[in-house]
């Protein structure tokens, strides 16, 4: 036995499944009664589900930026799609998650989309799958609006799809024979827009049995309108008006659905190479979402809010010597992948690292947990989630709060009813005491953020 065959036995193998945009509608979290997810289901079955599990920012680069990083957004200054990671002056020197692995003498390849762009700066192999490809002439189902805004039945062929070619990669990859530990990370677009997917997911799905998101016409008139301003002003996405005028609001459901079980098929692939492979019983398997997504709840479309829709994700850990099975309620968040894999592959811990270790809660799940899931969606915007209640404060000072036992759907504010103020200030007290200045950049969030602190006369 070789001294690379003997290194590679001693340190587990990790495999890290992103999924892009995609929200609670998951088998095993009850998002959706017709999701369709065979797949995670069954890696939920193989190691522990974080059923209360959240993103640190609801969109794609500061999540990522967040959790690759092992830092807050208010810490780093990276809100929203800009700037990238590297232009970041609080992360300059600091080492991103597979660059610790490789580090420490494994072996860090990937393809997709783990990273919101320059996934190849991070990795020592690097493989593009494709990006948000292939797309029609002509969009489908929203003809106007961004290039990416559109739903529907397309390509013809699995194998036009960019994550059925990320997923052909890592097969291939847990064939090979690896002379050292590896980090494998495998994203996959899909459902990101444009929710496109061949024939047979949307026949999964039949458009005449789809079920609507439950939404409450008066379901905004609790909330104060810098809440609406920056949750509507200056998007991208159709508006819901638009979608329900146009009749496409089953179509657009059935489309995401028939995106989320394309891309559940393809985490199927990787899950049975992985079971077939050499590397079955030394791999430590996390699943994750960078961000939630509506689909009409709130009266609105896409990612980019604070409330539970927009930042609750599917987590996943499965590792060898843990239990399989479990599901733990506490809260959970991105920004504990970094020292939670740490912890697992006996890696030595960063105490700059401001997420926390999951490994007690995987080996008790119900054991008392402290630490609620903090989001941002610009300077002084946060969401702070217990395992009870979320609290979100606005930066023009208004206040939410929702008990999720009661009330799932966040349809009551109870933030100003008197018998909760002691459950607002103690979740008040997980605010930030210190927030780093939005970073400058061109995107979305900064446009939806400037109006909405221009509407309420907030001056930057």
């Amino acid at each position: 036995m070789g001294i690379g065959t003997t290194h590679a036995a001693e340190k587990p193998n990790v495999l890290l499944i992103s999924i892009d945009d995609l929200n609670d509608w998951v088998g095993c979290l009850g998002g959706h009664p017709q999701a369709k997810t065979p797949n995670i289901d069954r890696l939920a079955g193989m190691g522990t589900l974080f059923d209360n599990a959240h993103c640190q920012s609801p969109v794609c680069n500061p999540s990522r930026a967040s959790m690759m990083t092992g830092r807050y957004p208010h810490t780093t200054g990276i809100y929203f799609l800009s700037p990238d990671l590297k232009q970041a002056p609080a992360l300059e020197g600091v080492k991103t998650l597979p660059e610790v692995f490789a580090a420490n003498g494994y072996k860090t390849m990937a393809s997709g989309k783990i990273f919101h762009t320059g996934d190849k700066r991070f990795f020592q192999e690097y493989q593009p799958s494709g990006g948000f490809g292939p797309r029609p002439e002509k969009k489908i189902s929203q003809p106007h609006g961004h290039p990416l805004w559109d739903w529907g039945v397309y390509p013809e062929d699995d194998d036009q799809m960019p994550d059925m070619k990320a997923a052909k990669w890592a097969v291939k990859q847990l064939e090979t024979n690896h002379d050292k530990p590896f980090f494998m990370g495998v994203g996959f677009y899909r459902p990101h827009v444009p929710m496109y997917a061949p024939q047979k997911w949307f026949d999964m799905h039949p458009l005449k049995d789809i079920q609507l998101p439950l939404v409450r016409e008066d379901d905004r008139d609790d909330l104060s309108q810098y809440a609406i301003d920056l949750t509507n002003l200056m998007h991208v996405s159709p508006t819901h008006d638009w979608v329900t005028e146009a009749g496409q609001w089953e179509h657009a459901v059935q489309s995401y659905l028939a995106s989320v079980t394309f891309a559940d098929h393809c985490v199927g692939m990787v899950l049975d190479a992985l079971q077939s492979s050499e590397y079955a019983d030394n791999t430590i398997v996390v699943l994750f979402s960078d961000h939630g997504f509506h689909l009409g709840e709130k009266q609105r479309w896409a990612k980019r809010s604070l409330w539970e829709d927009g930042t609750r994700v599917p987590l996943i850990v499965s590792a060898p010597g843990f239990a399989a099975g479990q599901t733990t309620k506490p809260p959970a968040e991105l920004v504990d992948v970094f020292p939670t894999l740490l912890h697992l592959a006996g890696l030595p811990e960063d105490a700059a690292l401001e997420g926390n270790s999951l490994v007690p809660l995987m080996k008790d799940p119900q054991q008392t947990w402290t630490h609620p899931a903090v989001t941002s969606f610009g300077l002084g915007n946060f969401s702070i989630r217990s395992t009870r209640y979320r609290f979100i404060q606005y930066h023009d000072g208004s206040r939410e709060l929702y008990d999720l036992r009661k009330d799932p759907h966040e349809w009551t504010n109870l933030a100003a009813n008197p018998e909760y103020e002691a459950i607002v200030s103690e979740h008040a007290a997980f605010l930030p005491a210190n927030q780093h200045p939005v970073l400058p950049g061109e995107s979305t969030g900064h446009n939806a953020y400037a109006a909405a602190n221009a509407n309420a006369k907030i001056e930057e």
